[in-house]
């Protein structure tokens, strides 16, 4: 079947939910294609951190890649986090396309609401799912918008039975929204198990190249290290040495560039740091697989993104912040907590673990990998997010 994906911001060197799940669809035999946004109207600090220079380019690599289309349309402009489309070109375009079945990614934005509202007039079926936790909703309308949704589109939905996936696991559709929970999918984010896998021989190559120590204790950070990602926080956490009783030098891989003055910043506290830190810029999704594996810890010092999957994945424990999601992903003893905001916590955890007798650690590790290969292993998430595609099918069908 053909599936058509509306996303408003997709990069095709992310490792975002919509570049693994195309991809899969693609070779699971179905045709995928990308609607999404020109990069002219999006704000910088969503473009900055992979970039946008040659993006036609990069789109095209995408494709020869993974066979996924990618067609970008162009914006009315960029308000409070979301994407405004010409409502009846992107309608135009995607009905062109004449797809089995859309994905509109993300239930609260304008784009979805518009598909929503218009549902019945559509000559296909479609799905929207949601990503948002209570904690990411800091808008001060946001308690108005709430009403409004819960008046006049969360009815919609239900009349139409148009099928919702949660992809947290998160009450926010039922509490906010005004969806309840049994109208819904739970499909969790996940991570290609077969790539991102454990390797001591690849790690120690990548070591070498690197210069760090093939006998430390690396820790690793890969992300955005802007002020929404803990970027100050984390420099100045490891400006000071880091040291451990059994003598066993810490180290850092940092990965991600930077923007603007709070970037800057963050490079000067970096270059301030009495541990040994080597600074690598934005890599692509699957570049990042070789860094991983050449790591001991992965560290996230706020909102931990999708990379704790592929962490995981490689066998790194991980230590993040406090919070709803985090407390989840602890449950096969993988993921270790530190007061959000507290410096000296998070490097009193980091030294921990970095103490921890290596028979120890190294079960740490293989629960690590196990947590992902039964929960959040991609391959049959995708299978399962095909499936509900293919039920809205079925049920447009037979209510035609």
């Amino acid at each position: 079947m053909h599936i058509v994906h509306i996303e408003e911001f997709f990069h095709p060197d992310a490792g975002y939910q919509i570049n693994l799940l195309t991809r899969l669809q693609v070779e699971q035999g179905h045709q995928c294609t990308i609607v999404t946004a020109e990069f002219d109207k999006i704000p910088t600090f969503l473009t900055s951190f992979f970039g946008k220079d040659n993006i036609q380019f990069r789109d095209a690599e995408f494709e020869r890649e993974t066979g996924v289309r990618v067609i970008r349309l162009p914006l009315i402009g960029f308000y409070s986090g979301r994407a405004i489309f010409k409502p009846w070109q992107l309608f135009k375009v995607v009905s062109q396309l004449h797809p089995d079945v859309a994905f509109v990614h993300s239930e609260d934005t304008l784009t979805g609401i518009l598909f929503i509202w218009f549902s019945r007039w559509l000559s296909y079926p479609f799905i929207l799912d949601c990503h948002m936790l209570e904690m990411a909703s800091e808008n001060r309308f946001k308690n108005q918008f709430r009403t409004f949704y819960k008046w006049f589109v969360a009815p919609i939905i239900l009349k139409r039975n148009i099928p919702l996936v949660r992809v947290v696991d998160s009450d926010f559709v039922e509490k906010c929204l005004g969806i309840p929970l049994a109208h819904t999918d739970l499909l969790s984010f996940g991570t290609d198990t077969s790539y991102f896998s454990p390797d001591v021989d690849a790690g120690r190559i990548t070591r070498k190249a690197l210069g760090l120590s093939l006998d430390s204790f690396v820790v690793i950070y890969a992300g955005k290290l802007d002020q929404s990602k803990g970027g100050k926080f984390f420099a100045n956490a490891i400006r000071q040495k880091l040291a451990i009783d059994n003598m066993r030098k810490i180290e850092f891989l940092v990965i991600g560039s930077v923007d603007g003055e709070y970037g800057t910043d963050v490079e000067k506290l970096f270059a301030l740091s009495e541990n040994v830190l080597v600074r690598l810029p934005t890599q692509r999704y699957f570049n990042l697989a070789k860094y991983y594996k050449a790591a001991d810890l992965a560290v996230f010092p706020k909102q931990c993104s999708m990379s704790f999957f592929e962490a995981q994945s490689c066998g790194l424990p991980v230590l993040f912040e406090e919070n709803e999601i985090n407390l989840q992903r602890m449950e096969y003893g993988s993921a270790f907590l530190f007061k959000p905001g507290d410096i000296n916590d998070f490097r009193e955890k980091i030294s921990e673990l970095a103490a921890l007798p290596p028979s120890r650690f190294n079960q740490i590790s293989k629960n690590a990998r196990t947590f992902v290969l039964e929960k959040y292993n991609y391959v049959p998430i995708a299978a399962k997010f095909t499936k509900v595609l293919r039920r809205a099918i079925d049920q447009w069908l037979a209510n035609r």
